[in-house]
C-alpha cells in the first residue's frame, strides 16, 4: 500500500453527473489528491468551468446524455484517448421523481430506469473491457438510502426501486470481478443539499420531517459524501469490495 493510501497518483477517473452537487464535489476531490478525470453531464455549469480551469491538463469535459444507448461506450473511449487508460468509474447520474404509484406516468418510470440503473449498467458493461486489461479498477455507484428504506413523507416507489437494483447490480460485479482485480462499492448517501433535492427542503413538511428523522437533525454537504467516495476509490479500502456505505447522518438507525 502506498505512503498515503487515500492518493490517487496518475488515476483515471471517469465521474458522471459531474458539473453540480456530489459529482462535482467527487471530482474535485479526486483532481486534489492527484486523479486525472473525465467529467461529464448534460452541460456545462459555472462551477465546472472553474473546476476544469483550475485542473488544466488534468481534466476533461465530455457532454452527454447517460440515457443514450451510445453514450456509455463513447464516454470510456474519450477516456482511453485523453489519457491512455481507466481505472476508476464514478456512476453518480441520477434523477428522482415523486408519484404515487397509482398515478406514476410510464414517461417518468422510463426516465428513472435509464438513468439510474440501465445507464449504470452500460457505463459498467464499458468500463470492464479496458479494465480487465489491465488486471485492475474500481467501479463506485451512487445508490441512496432509498434502496435501504422507504422515505417519507414523499412517495417515490420507483426511485427507491432503481437505487435498490443499483446496489444488487454493484454486489454483484463484486462477486464477479474479484478475482480478477476490479473491486465494485456503492454509496447510499441520505439527505445531502444539492439541487435534487433543493425543492423538498423548501417544502417546510418535507423538511421537518427529513431533519426530524435524521438522528445528527441536519443535511448532509455533498462534500461529506465525496470524501466517502475518496475511501470507496482509493487504495485505502484495497480489501472492500461489494459493500454500500451509507451516508446519512444516521437516519437508516431509526
Amino acid at each position: 500500500m502506498p505512503h498515503d493510501p487515500f492518493r490517487l497518483d496518475g488515476q483515471v477517473a471517469l465521474v458522471t453527473g459531474a458539473t453540480r452537487g456530489i459529482g462535482l464535489a467527487i471530482a474535485r476531490l479526486f483532481l486534489e489528491r492527484g486523479a486525472l478525470c473525465l467529467l461529464t453531464g448534460r452541460a456545462r455549469t459555472p462551477a465546472l468551468d472553474a473546476l476544469l480551469a483550475e485542473a488544466g491538463s488534468r481534466a476533461a469535459f465530455e457532454p452527454g446524455d447517460v440515457t443514450d444507448r451510445a453514450t456509455p461506450d463513447r464516454l470510456v473511449a474519450a477516456a482511453l484517448s485523453r489519457f491512455g487508460r481507466l481505472d476508476i468509474l464514478v456512476n453518480n447520474a441520477g434523477v428522482a421523481h415523486n408519484a404515487e404509484a397509482h398515478l406514476y406516468p410510464d414517461a417518468d418510470l422510463q426516465r428513472l430506469l435509464d438513468t439510474n440503473l440501465v445507464s449504470a449498467f452500460r457505463l459498467c458493461r464499458a468500463a470492464l473491457g479496458p479494465m480487465l486489461d489491465q488486471g485492475a479498477g474500481v467501479i463506485l455507484n451512487v445508490g441512496s438510502i432509498s434502496a435501504l428504506v422507504s422515505n417519507v413523507p414523499q412517495p417515490q416507489s420507483v426511485y427507491n426501486a432503481t437505487k435498490a437494483a443499483l446496489h444488487m447490480l454493484t454486489q454483484s460485479l463484486a462477486s464477479d470481478y474479484a478475482a480478477r482485480g476490479i473491486r465494485a462499492n456503492a454509496l447510499a448517501p441520505g439527505y445531502v443539499r444539492t439541487d435534487m433535492t433543493a425543492g423538498g427542503i423548501a417544502r417546510p413538511d418535507w423538511d421537518r420531517t427529513w431533519t426530524a428523522l435524521t438522528p445528527m437533525a441536519r443535511y448532509g454537504e455533498p462534500e461529506e459524501v465525496a470524501t466517502c467516495a475518496l475511501f470507496l476509490c482509493a487504495p485505502a479500502s484495497s480489501y472492500v469490495t461489494g459493500s454500500v456505505l451509507v451516508v446519512d447522518g444516521g437516519y437508516t438507525s431509526r
